[in-house]
């Protein structure tokens, strides 16, 4: 979630449960933090209308992959539901269940962080990839505050960023 300031109004939505006016930054990224796809969307959209928007924009990776390959593995957050994201996909692509899965992230329970010692906050090893990459991206000056007039344009700069990214890594 980002706030916008001089942003069109047709490019940002309110938030009601973070009070904040701006756009919402959704990202589907590899095991090594790196993207696969980027998207963004209005604040006043829901994670899984954002979640589907990105994967029915993307649609054609997954009808291109070979039906024999292991299925890809899509990690959740709890702001998402599973089970609405495949009714929506399969309505998009009747196989896309063939070729993918989700799997929801889950937040170790009191009881856990007790057997296991520790309390307060624990970080959720499969959750830190997609944190990570947040954060990265957090590091492009030009994101700190979404400054365009339209989702496109901010969804370009996000993917500016993480090219940036990519180059430096490659280059050392």
């Amino acid at each position: 979630m980002k706030n916008t300031c001089n942003a069109s109004i047709e490019s940002k939505g309110y938030c009601f449960y973070k009070s904040t006016n701006g756009i919402k930054r959704h990202l589907a990224v590899d095991t090594l933090g790196f993207p696969f796809f980027t998207h963004c969307t209005k604040a006043n959209l829901s994670d899984d209308a954002g979640g589907i928007e990105m994967l029915s924009k993307n649609i054609d990776y997954f009808k291109s992959k070979p039906v024999n390959i292991p299925q890809i593995t899509i990690l959740l957050d709890n702001g998402y539901h599973p089970e609405h994201l495949t009714i929506e996909l399969k309505k998009i692509y009747p196989q896309i269940l063939t070729k993918i899965k989700f799997e929801l992230s889950e937040k170790p329970s009191k009881k856990q962080k007790e057997a296991e010692g520790k309390s307060g906050f624990v970080p959720v090893k499969a959750r830190w990839v997609i944190e990570r990459s947040n954060s990265w991206m957090e590091r492009c000056k030009i994101l700190i505050k979404n400054f365009e007039r339209t989702l496109d344009n901010a969804t370009a700069k996000m993917n500016l960023c993480f090219i940036r990214l990519m180059i430096k890594r490659l280059a050392s």
